[in-house]
């Protein structure tokens, strides 16, 4: 296979940022899209010279597509994953792949027994100083874990909708939760608390919360928090602190921090995390190399159960916690 046909599944600005870095892999052919907004797709269809199809059905009959983009929002996404495995169209599904964990099995025993290529949206594993961190932190305890997902709000209606986006712990700070995964292990227990302080001033139908904290432990022991608000307009926050009793790694954006009694050690990259993502999922269709891949569809779905334990955690409490101390006029009770 010399080019790899691909086409879109929802052409928003999620697949803009996709379309624009397939331009640069050599080996890549954008040839098809679908949006259900139609002036859109055929936008796009000229300005990459594809063909905008009706459906996301006919264009995965279409004969013109080896593996498809879904860029489509997390609760639009009903039978695109199963009837591309069922053509043998390879995919990638931007995260968070869905909002229900059984479908998303459901959906995952499909993929990997009908044996194509599958990659998700975790394009953070791909950076550098993330490979570097992972290699430090192999063999390491590590016992304690910060991570943050600070900054604004997008834009989009339908994100302030829990039942749509399922807040911003699912839909932003999946990528710090993904990391923590791919670092230092999976999810043991989780427990959170979320509230709305701010965003219903602002837009009274939302239901998602503006500021959350997450507590969880992992299989191997480690416990750490993972803080998270949408209403902080003034400072952007994505990073992932891990300690141990001799050192400590810090994975900030494109920065990385080691230190330990022998090293401080202190970089950035200017690694483009997404080409190296999308040109990972190209040549791995081309080759049939799918170690390639660094987050494949089954582990988007890994960090998609620890995202909605921890939602289901903070139902649990309700938006608003208890007081743990009663008013100075309510003696507690014996």
């Amino acid at each position: 296979m010399k080019k790899v046909r691909i086409g879109f599944i929802g052409v928003g600005g999620m697949a803009e940022g996709h379309l624009k870095t397939l331009r640069k892999v050599e080996a890549a052919e954008i040839t098809a899209v679908f949006d259900i907004n139609e002036a859109r797709a055929r936008q796009i269809a000229k300005e990459y010279d594809a063909t905008a199809y009706e459906s996301s059905e006919k264009l995965m009959d279409s004969g013109q597509v080896d593996a498809i983009f879904i860029c489509t929002p997390p609760f639009a996404r009903d039978s695109i994953e199963e009837a591309a495995a069922k053509r043998g169209i390879h995919l990638l599904a931007e995260k968070p792949i869905g909002l229900s964990l059984e479908e998303a099995r459901r959906k995952e025993k499909i993929i990997r027994d009908s044996g194509i290529i599958h990659s998700s949206g975790y394009c953070l594993r791909y950076l550098d100083t993330v490979q570097k961190a992972k290699q430090y932190l192999a063999g390491k305890q590590i016992d304690m874990i910060l991570a943050y997902r600070l900054g604004g709000m997008p834009g989009v209606p339908w994100w302030r909708v829990m039942e749509r986006s399922g807040g911003q712990l699912v839909e932003m700070a999946t990528h710090q939760v993904d990391l923590i995964r791919y670092m230092a292990g999976d999810f043991r227990d989780v427990q959170a608390i979320y509230a709305r302080r701010h965003i219903h001033r602002v837009h009274p139908e939302a239901t998602v919360p503006d500021v959350g904290v997450v507590s969880f432990t992992l299989q191997s022991g480690a416990v750490g928090t993972i803080s998270n608000t949408c209403l902080s307009r003034h400072l952007g926050r994505g990073e992932v602190e891990l300690f141990g009793h001799d050192f400590y790694v810090s994975v900030n954006g494109k920065s990385l921090r080691i230190v330990d009694d022998e090293q401080r050690l202190e970089e950035t990259t200017d690694v483009d995390f997404v080409f190296e993502q999308d040109r990972a999922f190209v040549e791995a269709v081309r080759t049939g190399r799918r170690e390639l891949v660094l987050g494949d569809y089954s582990e988007a779905v890994a960090t998609l159960a620890a995202t909605l334990a921890a939602n289901e955690s903070a139902a649990e409490r309700g938006m608003e916690a208890a007081p743990l101390i009663a008013a100075a006029d309510e003696p507690l009770n014996p």
